[in-house]
C-alpha cells in the first residue's frame, strides 16, 4: 500500500478551479490517471492524481491543450519516451516559426535599404517594363509567379498581363530577396504579410508584436516541461515506493 492521502473529485476541482464534472471528464481523457472506485461506484483520487493535474495545467498553457492531453495521456501509458518527443515537437515547431519571424524581419530590413526606382508612367505596366526596370529577365517574373509570389492582372481582350503598383513592389521585394538568398518558401510569409498589413511599417510592428508572443509562450513551455518534469519525479519515486513495499 502507499501512504497516498484519498482525495474526493471536489478537492481537485477546488485545486483547480473547475467543476467535479470537468475533473471526471480529465480523467476520462486519460489527462489523469485511472482512478480506483469504492464499492459504490465513486471515484478515489490521490496525491498522484493531484500532481498530474497540476502538471496538465501549467502544460496547457504553454503547449495548448490538446499537445498537453496528448502528453499526459503518453505519460499514464507508462511511454516516457512518447511524451518527452511530443514535448520536444512543440519546441521545435515553436524554434521553426521563430526562425520564419526573423527571416521576414530580415527581408523587410533589406527591402528598406533599398530605396524604389520610380514607375517609368503611371498606370500598369507590362511584364518588359517591369523586367527592366528590376534589371531581370522576363521568364524570372514567370518563375516568380508560377510559385505564386507574383499575382499579376490580365488585360481584357489581349491576356497580357498587367502589373499594378503593389505587384512592382512585390516584384522587387522577390528580386531583393532572392539575390540575398531567399528560397521562395521564406519569401512567400512576407510577402502575404506586406499584403495583409498594408505596409511594410506595419508589418514590422505584427512581425515585432508576433515575437513578443513567441517570447511569451516559450516562458510558459519551460514553465510546463518544469511542471512535467516535477509530475515524473513523483511518479518514479512513487512507483519505487510501491515497488519496494510489494
Amino acid at each position: 500500500m502507499t501512504n497516498e492521502r484519498r482525495l474526493r473529485p471536489v478537492d481537485l476541482a477546488r485545486l483547480a478551479g473547475v467543476s467535479t464534472q470537468q475533473i471526471r471528464n480529465y480523467e476520462d481523457a486519460g489527462v489523469l490517471p485511472p482512478a480506483a472506485r469504492t464499492e459504490s461506484g465513486y471515484r478515489v483520487f490521490t496525491d498522484t492524481h493531484r500532481s498530474a493535474l497540476l502538471a496538465y495545467r501549467v502544460l496547457m498553457r504553454g503547449y495548448g491543450p490538446l499537445t498537453a492531453t496528448r502528453i499526459m495521456r503518453a505519460l499514464h501509458d507508462d511511454d516516457v519516451p512518447g511524451a518527452l518527443a511530443l514535448v520536444d515537437a512543440a519546441h521545435a515547431a515553436l524554434h521553426e516559426e521563430r526562425v520564419a519571424l526573423r527571416a521576414a524581419s530580415e527581408a523587410l530590413e533589406l527591402l528598406a535599404a533599398e530605396p524604389p526606382a520610380p514607375l517609368p508612367r503611371s498606370g500598369g505596366l507590362r511584364i518588359g517594363e517591369v523586367a527592366a526596370l528590376l534589371g531581370v529577365r522576363t521568364s524570372a517574373l514567370r518563375v516568380w509567379e508560377e510559385a505564386g509570389l507574383l499575382t499579376p492582372g490580365r488585360e481584357r481582350g489581349t491576356g497580357y498581363r498587367v502589373y499594378e503598383p503593389a505587384d512592382v513592389r512585390d516584384a522587387r521585394l522577390v528580386h531583393t530577396l532572392r539575390r540575398s538568398h531567399y528560397l521562395f518558401d521564406q519569401i512567400r510569409p512576407v510577402l502575404q504579410g506586406l499584403r495583409r498589413e498594408g505596409s511594410s511599417d506595419a508589418l514590422r510592428a505584427a512581425i515585432a508584436a508576433r515575437g513578443e508572443a513567441l517570447t511569451a509562450r516559450t516562458g510558459r513551455m519551460v514553465e510546463g516541461a518544469g511542471a512535467l518534469h516535477a509530475h515524473l519525479e513523483r511518479v518514479t519515486a512513487s512507483t519505487e515506493r510501491t515497488g519496494q513495499g510489494s
